[in-house]
């Protein structure tokens, strides 16, 4: 059966069919896995958006909404002013990308927790639930959104839109949703809504603006599922209509990939946790440049040049040469594989303004070039450094750390979230917020996770 074929056979009733599968989901059914998963994927967002609470994107997004908004409503994280819920969480969405150091679904690369976490976030301290409840809707917003990207990847992202926006906002409307009760028929009107409502450019890639695409497919869902609550209509076929969002946003339409097997394959199982803070696509590169620097005790003095054999999207999407500002470096291997060397770690320090300025890792940088090789699968590199005395040394990462077969521990999460957390909230209440997120499907309210996420009064 060709795609056409199959696209056509299961165009029908895709959007209800999700509904109702988001409306009878009950947390019992999920596996313990994909629970602790979920557990998972919000430790790591947290951490994300308070680590980068005062990044500048940040600073701007409140300095510009707060004079427009509703009442104070909700935390921004890591900080002490509150929002009405619908800023709270685009700033948070916001907050929560912009270091790029967030978790990616490897079969889509959508970020999944953004635009999720960061609108039911908002929404627990304005309609107080479990942490039981919270974990539920997280759950099955991230199944949600990454089941649509599915059946549209690549040639929804080929095309150009930042699919983490895009198909994010379902996830954020299909979490909002399920806490706030929806039925059948409101559950279809708020992915109808969310389907009105794509956002985000890849475009935008080294920009402010990339860190939005998440923010606004925050609000963006919760204004759906808020919209649906009260009666408010859309299309019952918003998704696979002839000009719904998967015809008008793709050449591929693959609907099975949302409907089938709905409560048996978990898509968020397959999330992933990055080690280092840029796009995921050079993780290799800075993998294997870490692991040559350990074992051979390199310097930048002692390289003539650094040559990557890469998947042909390292350089689609980082192939940035001379980056001029932090986010930009985020998105140049070639960046990347200098800090590598000299740093022996990529966070958020290599990412500064100054990190891409600095002369040292500009004359190692420019050392740096890469090819693509169409049979490197994408987690993977093949690297060769010739040393200022002719000799040569490789190295061959098949998976790189924080893929589905090298993934983050629950132990390296807790390094890098109080790595994140504890300049801005102290080493003590870093320690106590770390605590209640792994605790949290116990916890009888959100509440207290959601007071330890601002600084102590």
């Amino acid at each position: 059966m060709n795609q056409a074929t199959t696209s056509a056979a299961g165009a029908q009733n895709v959007t209800r069919t999700l509904a109702r599968y988001l409306v009878n989901a009950k947390p019992a059914d999920l596996p313990p896995a994909v629970r602790d998963h979920a557990v998972r994927t919000f430790l790591n967002w947290l951490g994300c958006a308070v680590g980068s609470c005062h990044h500048e994107a940040v600073d701007i997004a409140i300095r510009t909404l707060a004079p427009f908004g509703g009442p104070a409503q909700a935390s921004i994280l890591g900080r002490t002013e509150r929002m009405d819920i619908f800023s709270a969480a685009l700033v948070n969405g916001i907050s929560s990308h912009v270091f790029d150091f967030d978790d990616t679904h490897l079969k889509t690369v959508i970020h999944p927790a953004g635009p999720v976490a960061s609108a039911i976030f908002a929404l627990a301290e304005y309609r107080p639930m479990s942490g039981a409840e919270f974990v539920h809707a997280l759950a099955l917003g991230v199944e949600a959104e990454c089941r649509i990207g599915n059946a549209v990847y690549p040639d929804h992202y080929d095309r150009g839109w930042h699919i983490t926006g895009s198909a994010g906002v379902f996830g954020a409307a299909a979490a909002v949703g399920k806490l706030l009760g929806l039925d059948k028929e409101k559950m279809v009107w708020a992915l109808g809504i969310a389907a009105s409502q794509p956002v985000g450019l890849r475009e935008q890639f080294g920009t402010m603006t990339k860190s939005f695409h998440p923010g606004r497919a925050a609000q963006n869902g919760m204004t759906a599922a808020f919209l649906a609550s009260e009666g408010y209509t859309s299309s019952l076929q918003g998704i696979e209509a002839k000009r719904g969002w998967a015809n008008v946003t793709s050449t591929k339409q693959d609907y099975r990939e949302i409907t089938e097997g709905l409560g048996e394959r978990h898509e968020s199982l397959l999330n992933s946790y990055k080690p280092f803070a840029c796009g995921i696509v050079i993780h290799p590169a800075i993998d294997g440049c870490i692991q040559l620097r350990n074992e051979h005790g390199l310097t930048a003095d002692k390289i003539a040049s650094i040559h990557l054999k890469v998947h042909p999207l390292v350089l689609e999407l980082t192939g940035k040469r001379t980056p001029q500002v932090g986010l930009e470096g985020k998105f140049s291997v070639f960046h990347s594989a200098a800090v590598a060397i000299i740093d022996g770690r990529a966070g958020e320090n290599q990412y500064s303004d100054a990190a891409v300025l600095d002369p040292a890792t500009i004359r190692l940088r420019d050392s740096v070039d890469a090819t693509v090789d169409t049979g490197m699968a994408a987690d993977a590199v093949f690297i060769t450094v010739t040393l200022t005395d002719g000799s040569t040394l490789t190295k061959f990462v098949e998976h790189a750390i924080g893929s589905k077969d090298r993934p983050m521990t629950n132990d390296d999460l807790a390094v890098k979230f109080t790595d994140l957390v504890e300049p801005v909230l102290g080493a003590a209440r870093a320690a106590e917020l770390l605590k209640a997120c792994w605790d949290m499907q116990g916890a009888p309210d959100l509440a207290q996770i959601t007071a330890l996420s601002r600084p102590a009064a």
